[in-house]
């Protein structure tokens, strides 16, 4: 991990397109503003375990799969004729 030492409206670059700027800096909270390409997601952590949590939970089966030692059932109806 890269640990870094901003001061308010200092800012870091990733990968020539994104910046984080240090917006304000209140007690022990520091608020950040991103600027990325839109084709870029920005989430905050506990959001993007969310939906990950959320995508994983949810996440369709392949119609490939077939477990060890069944067929589908297109596979026995073409095994029958």
């Amino acid at each position: 991990m890269l640990v870094l030492s901003r001061k308010k409206n200092e800012s870091i670059v990733i990968n020539d397109s994104i910046s984080i700027v240090v917006v304000e800096i209140r007690g022990d909270k520091v608020r950040l503003g991103v600027e990325a390409p839109k084709d870029v997601t920005v989430h905050r952590k506990e959001v993007y375990d969310a939906i990950k949590s959320y995508d994983l939970k949810h996440e369709p089966v392949s119609e490939g799969l077939v477990s060890e030692g069944r067929q589908s059932s297109d596979d026995v109806s073409e095994n029958a004729g």
